[in-house]
């Protein structure tokens, strides 16, 4: 690959459809000015500067512009880590464009500043910008991380945050005599993962650069603040990388010190400081410039900018799309992801603080307000640690102090982030740690960050062996609405060994019984028992469903037992034990469907065939579930995976 192959159209085919064909990006990325960097100059010339700065302000406000109005419609976007970078990418690609030996992928830690790998797939040739005013759409193609072979010009999968760096090691043993880019960040730097990377890029005197936006923001707060001693700058260093500290808000030091970088073949780390969005006002140095800019932060940027009144236009009309979908058999809402918190904290108000002091501890990894931790951390600080973008270290420390029998750690993170933590569980497990686990976003429901966010594969969680000298007391639970979440936080709460409460990014409605009224509404929880959400007629088969799919699932059989199917719904809230008498019930039933929102390798549905088997089914069988990567938007992805109700109702009439 020569060093301009990277302006060239990327090798996926790209087709304007009816609607881009009568659009126009509102921010002319056509006058971008070409530009060739020499790194060994060491100095950029007045002419090269200007036209440096001309180009960020250009692609910054095209940053500003596009993530914002996804945040207009509802769909998020994450807008201040991409605007940051933008002077380090752009030099960099002045430096490709002089024919320097570099790899010319912008490999990204950060997988939420995905903004950058579209803009630059738009500056490369590779989509038209018309293509932008769709990010994170449905079907569009600009998931809410980078995703390769979707996207035309991306051309690299980021995971979440973390995963790069080793990675990169590997790319850069691929292409010797060639520079490998890596936009770090120090929320991603906080990952283990990076740790073992540099050993070995050091170790084998990999040629990869590291730059890291060091913004001091993390979406719960300033880790320098939060995370005392955490500098960045004496890490990398301490890994024996040949590292330097910048401020990327002055070009011309950012420009020597990428120079320098760039002008050997030896790894080399730039920490790069700056504020958070710099130069936005009523965002610079927030934790909510992590997240998409608001509309109204976002227009008064662009109307003191001047220039782009149509830009303003479309943010000002712009609206979320209403799900349009309506389900028959429940309604409300509860947002059990943030009633987790409160549950707790209501359950530790209970307690003197020297009891709280002496039995419990929260553990946050940086997702307080996703998860429902930021109600603790207000009302008992006492107990709260903060613990940063540390999932596996984190998981540990809830079980070392779990370790007793009177104690009780609480944890909480993404349910993606479980796959990262399973030999950590494991360890706890051996150690009969006390855990409460609150993993949301399970599932696809609502996630426009899509395929490297879903929360899938959680069923791993229950991977222990019965030990010597008593049960595996791992439990792994999925309440159906908010109510039943309620109550069995409250049930399992002191309880011990591993629990692990699952719930989803998306608010569920209220499970209603046949007469309209909240089924579970001042009803206990049993663990380890299956409900009936309705009965089949006689000689009728059942779905089992599980979390977010119930909803869908009775939506479905209620509609197919006013034609005439003999169809019956059964909730399942503890996913990892069997309900003997439920089985019973099951095992002479003609059919049984399996719908659920995590995958079919994995998930509920792999293991539930084997528990039928052995009470004696002999009918008909299936699973449906998560079983395709993801297609943007929100709502749209559990129809994607055909786990909406109409989805669920063809499986159902298959079996039939």
């Amino acid at each position: 690959m020569v060093a301009t192959d990277i302006f060239k159209p990327s090798s996926i085919p790209w087709r304007y459809n009816s609607r881009m064909q009568t659009e126009t990006f509102p921010v002319d990325l056509s006058k971008l000015e070409p530009l060739e960097l020499d790194p060994s100059t060491g100095a950029l010339t007045d002419q090269q500067k200007a036209s440096l700065q001309r180009n960020i302000q250009l692609c910054r406000d095209a940053i500003v512009f596009f993530t914002a109005l996804a945040g207009a419609k509802g769909l998020s976007g994450h807008t201040g880590g991409a605007y940051d970078t933008v002077p380090e990418v752009l030099i960099i690609r002045g430096f490709i464009a002089h024919g320097t030996p570099i790899v010319p992928v912008f490999y990204d830690e950060a997988g939420h500043r995905v903004a950058t790998q579209y803009l630059l797939s738009v500056l490369n040739g590779a989509m038209p910008p018309e293509k932008l005013l769709h990010y994170r759409e449905y079907n569009s193609g600009l998931p809410g991380h980078p995703e390769k072979l979707l996207t035309p010009g991306v051309e690299f999968s980021s995971g979440r945050l973390g995963h790069l760096w080793a990675f990169c090691n590997g790319v850069a043993m691929g292409n010797p005599g060639k520079a490998v880019i890596l936009l770090g960040s120090d929320g991603s730097q906080m990952e283990g993962d990076n740790a073992e990377a540099a050993r070995l890029t050091v170790g084998k005197q990999l040629n990869v650069k590291v730059l890291v936006d060091d913004n001091n923001v993390t979406i719960a707060g300033h880790p320098q603040e939060y995370m005392a001693g955490y500098d960045l700058s004496r890490t990398l260093s301490g890994y024996g990388l040949t590292t330097e500290t910048t401020m990327g808000e002055d070009l011309d030091a950012l420009y020597i010190d990428l120079c320098r970088a760039f002008r050997d073949s030896n790894p080399h780390a730039l920490v790069i400081k700056r504020p958070m969005a710099p130069g936005i006002l009523g965002a610079e140095g927030s934790p909510s410039a992590h997240e998409v800019l608001k509309a109204e932060t976002a227009i008064n940027y662009l109307e003191r900018r001047g220039g782009y009144e149509r830009a303003i236009d479309m943010l000002k009309t712009a609206k979320p799309e209403k799900n349009p979908l309506s389900f028959r058999g429940s309604a409300g809402v509860g947002k059990n992801r943030d009633d987790f918190g409160k549950i707790v904290c209501d359950i530790l108000d209970g307690m003197t603080e020297e009891r709280r002091l002496e039995r419990i501890r929260v553990f946050d990894n940086d997702l307080e307000g996703s998860c429902g931790l930021h109600h603790v951390r207000k009302r008992h600080p006492e107990v709260f640690v903060r613990g940063g973008i540390m999932e596996r270290g984190n998981f540990s420390a809830a079980a070392g102090f779990g370790s007793s029998p009177d104690r009780q750690s609480i944890y909480a993170t993404f349910s993606a982030f479980l796959e990262m933590c399973v030999s950590e569980i494991t360890m706890s497990r051996l150690n009969f740690s006390n855990v409460l686990a609150h993993f949301s976003h399970s599932g696809v429901d609502d996630m426009a960050d899509n395929t490297c966010h879903f929360g899938i594969n959680s069923m791993i969680a229950d991977g222990g062996v019965k030990p010597g000298h008593s049960d595996d007391q791992t439990r792994l639970y999925f309440p159906v609405d908010q109510h039943q979440f309620a109550a069995c936080v409250k049930r399992i709460f002191g309880d011990p060994g591993l629990r692990f409460i699952f719930s989803t990014r998306a608010p569920v409605p209220d499970i209603l019984d046949a007469a309209g009224q909240p089924l579970y509404k001042g009803k206990p929880f049993e663990p380890g028992k299956d409900d009936v959400i309705r009965e089949a007629p006689p000689g009728g088969g059942y779905v089992v469903a599980m979390g977010e799919t119930v909803y869908r699932a009775l939506d479905a059989v209620m509609r197919l037992q006013d034609r005439g199917v003999a169809v019956g719904l059964i909730n399942k809230p503890t996913l990892n034990v069997v309900d003997a008498d439920m089985m019973k019930k099951l095992a002479g039933a003609p059919f049984v469907l399996v719908a659920e929102g995590w995958n079919v390798k994995t998930g509920l549905g792999s293991r539930f065939g084997s528990y039928l088997l052995q009470a004696g089914f002999r009918g008909k069988f299936n699973h449906i579930g998560t079983h395709k990567e993801g297609c943007g938007g929100l709502w749209q992805q559990m129809g994607y995976q055909g786990l909406d109700s109409e989805g669920i109702e063809r499986a159902i009439s298959a079996l039939v």
